[in-house]
């Protein structure tokens, strides 16, 4: 799946350990990402790329998760979400919401 390249490819050209990342779907990643999360747009590490469709979301996540080992936890969204979202947690960042 090209999303999974794309984020994967991401991470391992921006400190490739998964386990130093954080990953989850969303709706509004950047409301996700930079109010939710903390993350700064400027100065950390972040993406967020859209499937196709929401099941193909979900996929993704599950992959990163699961085989990948990102930090994360599946089960966010709805079934019309379609935003896959990664960044590298930092001293600021908040993982659980």
């Amino acid at each position: 799946m090209e999303l999974i390249k794309e984020v994967t490819t991401y991470i391992q050209n921006n400190g490739g350990v998964y386990f130093e990342w954080y990953v989850g779907i969303a709706s509004d990643p950047r409301q996700r990402l930079f109010v939710e999360h903390g993350v700064k747009e400027i100065g950390d590490v972040w993406i967020f790329s859209t499937a196709d469709n929401a099941s193909m979301a979900r996929a993704a996540e599950k992959h990163l998760l699961d085989v990948l080992r990102a930090d994360g936890g599946p089960g966010g969204g709805d079934n019309t979400t379609t935003v896959v979202y990664a960044y590298k947690k930092a001293w600021h960042t908040k993982e659980r919401n």
